[in-house]
């Protein structure tokens, strides 16, 4: 075979290994590898309207950067959170407003508040605690709605089938950095409008020395 014969094949061979994928074979070969992205969040409070524009005394949150999750982001409001024995400032604001106010701590945070917030699933408020959210023109009094979020994992009907795992089950994740370790009980929770992430809090986080955007994986 001629060598300018061999060239052109090489060249030919190139340009297919570079030619971009389908949106569907992307989708797969970004999760092939089987690494889950992880979120670490902070306390934090979800608003309802009706809540915002008492505490704040106006009717739209003022967004400062856009969450992992499609439509979330952070707000340049804060709220303090005064519980039976003490009291947590700086507490971010997270936008959209929701249909209930729903206050996120950790928990190590309940022993300085005086509150006993359940873990429980984003949105099951029903029995929570309450508490007492003061913003820079008022303060609300929740009779509900204080928790320790779930640790869990948003992904895409896509997404899931690739991992194998349904909406609501759990699941265990290992992480192999310098404290490696597994942490069981993690909620999947799927929905085309989310975006692959796993989200633990600073407490969870901290116990495996885990930092934003590191990765982890789906053990069973």
């Amino acid at each position: 075979m001629e060598l300018d014969e061999i060239i052109k094949r090489v060249v030919e061979e190139v340009k297919k290994a570079e030619c971009p994928q389908s949106a569907d074979s992307d989708a797969v070969s970004v999760n092939d590898s089987l690494e889950i992205p992880v979120g670490v969040s902070n306390r934090h409070i979800h608003l309802s309207q009706d809540d915002l524009e008492v505490i704040f005394g106006k009717n739209t949150l003022t967004s400062t950067k856009d969450l992992s999750q499609p439509g979330q982001f952070a707000c340049e409001e804060f709220v303090t959170l005064v519980g039976p024995k003490g009291t947590l400032e700086k507490v971010r604001v997270l936008g959209p407003v929701r249909a209930k106010t729903q206050v996120e701590i950790l928990a190590s945070d309940c022993f300085k508040l005086g509150v006993k917030a359940p873990i429980c699933e984003s949105g099951k408020l029903h029995g929570t605690p309450g508490i007492a959210v003061v913003g820079t023109k008022g303060c609300v009094q929740l009779k509900e709605g204080v928790i320790i979020a779930q640790r869990h994992i948003h992904m895409t009907e896509a997404d899931a089938k690739i991992f194998d795992v349904i909406d609501g089950q759990c699941v265990k994740i290992e992480f192999n950095g310098i404290r490696a370790g597994v942490l069981d009980q993690v909620l999947i929770r799927v929905s085309d409008k989310s975006k692959l992430d796993c989200h633990l809090d600073i407490d969870e986080a901290n116990c495996l020395s885990i930092k934003n955007n590191d990765k982890v994986r789906i053990v069973k």
